[in-house]
């Protein structure tokens, strides 16, 4: 066990005294102790990753409630301090056995702090704004968001970076520094609005029924759907069509479907009706020339 005692002062002396079987034990011992530090990091990186997690699931308790959304929004930022803590500990650990003076490493961090700052600054600045969007709730992980042009629901979100998929499936990473505008589209209820377009010839008091009636049926039928369809009325009068506006308020991003199902309810019952639904026509005339024309006016002459 003398192998786990040596120091780095032990193991510069052999090296002067040419003694190389000290030497050789001094070097193994200090390469098990510092394998020991790692391994040790990592055990405490998975028993506290697996605390965290059980602390999180404590929310379905009668004690303590934390929110689906909040809850996949702090595992994955307490996970990623933890390691980031970890391996600030286990690399001072290391930096000691090897003989390096991690005090004054310390103790001149505020001068190369400030040298480093100049070029880290953006850093700096996406773990600032990362804690703001956090303490503000500005969004969770769940949410579907706008931000610098881009649309997505949040896939996760770190103390550096935050990654947004979107309905194509491409994962897009944010730096939080950049994140300056966000549009929360899952907070309160959405707006699901249909316009639908009736010919000049059809009877629009009769359409209007009809369409209340479709209405009225979907609003027994989806749970979705939290107030509404409503049938506003007229809103547009066309070159070639009338508009009727149908809105309706649904729970977060449920707002679509309900447009899509309204759209093919819609179709589907105007044409049992008889109620046009006015699209585009091209009438083309076709002119054609008579050759003998010639011939029999000279005759009638």
């Amino acid at each position: 066990m003398e192998i786990f005692t040596m120091s780095m002062d032990s193991i510069t002396g052999a090296l002067k005294d040419g003694d190389f079987s000290v030497l050789g034990l001094g070097v193994l011992g200090l390469l098990l102790k510092i394998i020991a530090v790692i391994v040790i990091a990592k055990i405490v990186l998975r028993f506290s990753g697996i605390l965290i997690e059980r602390l999180l699931k404590l929310k379905k308790t009668d004690t303590i409630h934390i929110d689906e959304k909040k809850v996949n929004t702090l595992r994955p930022l307490l996970k990623s301090i933890l390691r980031y803590i970890v391996y600030f500990i286990a690399g001072v650990t290391v930096l000691r056995m090897i003989g390096i003076p991690t005090e004054s490493i310390l103790a001149t961090a505020g001068i190369g702090g400030l040298a480093v700052g100049f070029g880290a600054q953006n850093l700096v600045k996406d773990v600032i704004s990362g804690f703001f969007i956090l303490f503000e709730e500005q969004f969770s992980v769940g949410d579907y968001i706008s931000t610098g042009g881009l649309k997505g629901i949040v896939e996760e979100m770190g103390l550096r970076v935050t990654k947004l998929r979107d309905f194509s499936g491409e994962l897009h990473i944010i730096p939080n520094g950049e994140i300056s505008t966000v549009t929360n589209h899952t907070r309160g209820s959405m707006r699901a609005l249909v316009d639908v377009s009736v010919a000049y010839e059809e009877d629009i008091d009769n359409a209007i029924q009809v369409l209340k009636k479709i209405c009225e049926e979907m609003a027994g039928e989806y749970d979705d759907i939290i107030e509404g369809p409503t049938v506003l009325g007229v809103v547009d009068l066309g070159a070639s069509e009338v508009v009727i506006r149908i809105i309706a308020k649904t729970v977060p991003l449920q707002q679509w479907s309900i447009e899509r199902e309204l759209r093919r309810r819609i179709k589907n019952t105007f044409d049992k009706a008889g109620i046009e639904i006015p699209y585009p026509r091209r009438v083309i005339i076709a002119r054609q020339e008579n050759k003998n024309c010639g011939g029999v006016a000279g005759e009638e002459d």
